[in-house]
């Protein structure tokens, strides 16, 4: 009984886990929609923006399009671009905030986002590629 208990506890913190990625890159690709649209009209924010846009919307993209993925390298596949395309959005921001007088605390607060939304999908893909079933 006991080991079932703790499987039923894995299997909700996996759930809720997965939810919370869902979740935290939706809103992300919104917070990112309203950032670029406050962005000043200069030549140089515009082409930083539209590949900032593609960039950060494809990690929820990638993360909702592993769910309906055929296999579980499929999943892992959808996962590690979605990691990728966090990366690219942390040097499009980097460099947003270092050549631009933006509000630094806003474009600070999407860092740390999607920092922490890398981090998660890292781990995800670490604990996938090390289960054995």
């Amino acid at each position: 009984m006991e080991s079932q208990n703790s499987k039923l506890k894995v299997q909700n913190l996996n759930s809720n886990l997965k939810t919370d990625l869902r979740h935290r890159s939706y809103q992300f690709s919104i917070n990112i929609i309203t950032f670029i649209d406050s962005l000043p009209t200069k030549r140089s924010n515009r082409i930083i923006s539209d590949q900032l846009l593609r960039c950060a919307t494809s990690i929820g993209a990638n993360v909702i399009e592993a769910k309906a993925s055929s296999s579980r390298k499929d999943f892992i596949k959808f996962y590690e671009i979605a990691l990728k395309s966090a990366n690219e959005t942390n040097y499009w921001l980097n460099l947003l905030r270092d050549t631009t007088s933006l509000d630094k605390v806003k474009v600070d607060s999407l860092l740390r986002e999607v920092d922490e939304i890398s981090k998660m999908l890292g781990s995800s893909i670490i604990t996938l590629k090390n289960r054995r079933f």
